[in-house]
């Protein structure tokens, strides 16, 4: 998102920047449900060219880095299992990670929603006396839309990931976990910098082309001047390490690295579910995450801090440690295996439906499958839109074989779906449930089936040479609005048997037919 606002008259004495306001604001909140947005998306050709190739491209890598690991079940059952010891026994490893964290020479802050870690987060840049801040990307920061509260408050926040910095600039919101602008493609990219640079910095230069290796200077030259001023940083992380206090971020850039180290105070945000025991826990995920997110072996940038050292980079550490809806998703002991994930997005790159539709359809910060599960549990099913979440799934289960921490997505999507299904019911039964409820009497004795067969052939006789059913009377028009119903068969099974064997299919007629097995039930 993009920090908009009038500059300050502090800002612009230092001769400092902000974006313009978009037209109209970005907004996760009201949004219309999955399958509007999806439609909307599918009508994008160049977007879903944009995601096709580059979710193919990141697959193929995971699955030849992924390959070369033998033991690669076993590190996943091993995530997996450090991560449900974790969630177990969370309340004895958070208070372990805030002694060590404060030991070190960190503060910490516990916030229970976005409102109150926004607010402590813009008292602590307050406090220094600056209007700006360089953030690391971090998807617990745009969760609680940290970016907006900032700009309200006059604080101008720069994004310093690549496609996120693509993202701001663009007056776009994020599409990917990893890959924030994987939507856009390289003239695209081009454009926006030729256009937008300018108005937040540094302007592009010029005769800028859409070879990537020119892009990543000019965002490279773009950042710099930022990166050497700030005096306050924003991350998130992607590991605490409660044995020791420390926190762990691993990036692809070296953005991470300069944002952690040359302001003088950094501000994390961290979600309570990154919790990890001991830092011998950590080797096993430092295999997981790089395989499974950018298809490396290795992350480029690994940085790890435990608090403040003196002459060593910032020297007001704080911690924000967020909650923000995690305590109700570990009440439920089936849906809180959604807080192991470690947002790599490999469930994205595998999914059809993201695929297709993108990662706007989904009207969150976490889109694509897992999004589909732990969106709908962090912010409940109370709008249309998280109602409708659930169901942009194929349940083909390609996400849970990727996922490095065995998350049972598909289950989990059947479970909020049934929990979709019985908040709308109301103590009534949805024709859905009163259908299926008069089938299974119906299927429960034999005679009443045999009628309603009966009925059926009737029915085809009745339309005479049509071998398929366009429109049905309501409420049955709503299943042949979207396809068209075969005609019932003319001759039942037991009809045929009858004329074909002189004999009942309910009878007991000796051994092989099928009144030997109590007839046709």
């Amino acid at each position: 998102m993009s920090a908009t606002g009038s500059m300050s008259g502090e800002g612009r004495a230092r001769g400092r920047t902000r974006l313009p306001r978009a037209e109209t604001t970005a907004t996760f909140v009201g949004m219309p449900a999955f399958p509007s947005m999806a439609r909307e998306a599918l009508d994008n050709t160049q977007q879903r060219r944009n995601l096709a190739h580059a979710t193919h491209t990141i697959r193929t890598k995971r699955a030849a880095v992924v390959g070369e690991v033998p033991q690669w079940e076993a590190l996943r059952l091993n995530g997996s299992q450090t991560k449900d010891h974790m969630l177990a026994h969370l309340d004895d490893y958070l208070l372990q990670l805030e002694e060590n964290l404060v030991e070190a020479g960190a503060t910490v802050h516990w916030a229970r929603d976005a409102d109150e870690a926004n607010r402590i987060a813009i008292d602590l840049v307050r406090a220094e006396g600056v209007d700006e801040v360089v953030k690391v990307k971090s998807m617990a920061t745009q969760e609680i839309e940290l970016n907006e509260a900032l700009e309200a408050a006059g604080i101008a926040a720069w994004e310093t990931d690549l496609a996120e910095l693509i993202v701001q600039l663009g007056h776009d919101r994020p599409s990917h976990i990893l890959v924030p602008a994987i939507h856009r493609n390289r003239s695209e990219i081009r454009d926006i910098f030729r256009r937008e640079m300018a108005r937040a910095g540094r302007p592009a230069p010029e005769g800028l082309t859409d070879e990537p290796t020119q892009l990543a200077d000019a965002a490279r030259l773009h950042l710099r001047e930022k990166f050497l001023r700030a005096k306050v940083a924003i991350s998130g992380a992607n590991f605490a390490i409660a044995e020791t206090g420390s926190l762990v971020v691993l990036e692809s850039e070296g953005n991470g690295r300069m944002c952690l180290t040359l302001p003088e105070t950094l501000i994390s945000v961290v979600g309570i579910e990154k919790v990890l025991p001991s830092w011998s826990d950590l080797s096993t995920f430092l295999q997981l995450l790089p395989r499974s997110s950018t298809g490396e072996r290795m992350n480029p940038y690994t940085t790890m801090w435990t608090g403040a050292a003196a002459g060593d980079g910032p020297q007001d550490v704080h911690v924000i440690l967020l909650d923000n809806g995690r305590t109700s998703v570990l009440a439920d002991e089936v849906g809180r295996q959604a807080l192991r994930c470690i947002r790599c997005s490999a469930c994205l790159n595998v999914c059809p439906v993201y695929e297709r539709a993108g990662g706007h359809a989904y009207g969150s910060v976490y889109p694509g499958p897992i999004g589909a599960v732990l969106t709908p549990q962090l912010r409940g099913t109370s709008s249309k839109l998280d109602q409708s979440l659930p169901y942009a799934s194929s349940l083909c289960g390609a996400c849970f074989e990727v996922c490095p921490v065995r998350i049972d997505i598909p289950r989990l999507l059947v479970r909020l779906r049934t929990q979709v299904i019985d908040g709308k019911r109301g103590g009534l039964p949805t024709a859905e449930g009163a259908a299926m409820r008069s089938a299974a009497w119906m299927f429960a004795d034999h005679r009443r089936f045999e009628k309603a067969q009966d009925a059926a052939t009737l029915g085809s006789l009745l339309l005479g040479r049509r071998t398929s059913i366009h429109r049905l009377p309501w409420p049955a028009s709503a299943w042949t609005e979207a396809r068209n119903a075969p005609v019932p068969p003319r001759e039942t099974f037991r009809e045929w048997w009858v004329r074909t064997h002189g004999e009942s299919a309910t009878g007991t007629t000796g051994s092989g037919g099928p009144g030997a097995a109590g007839g046709v039930r």
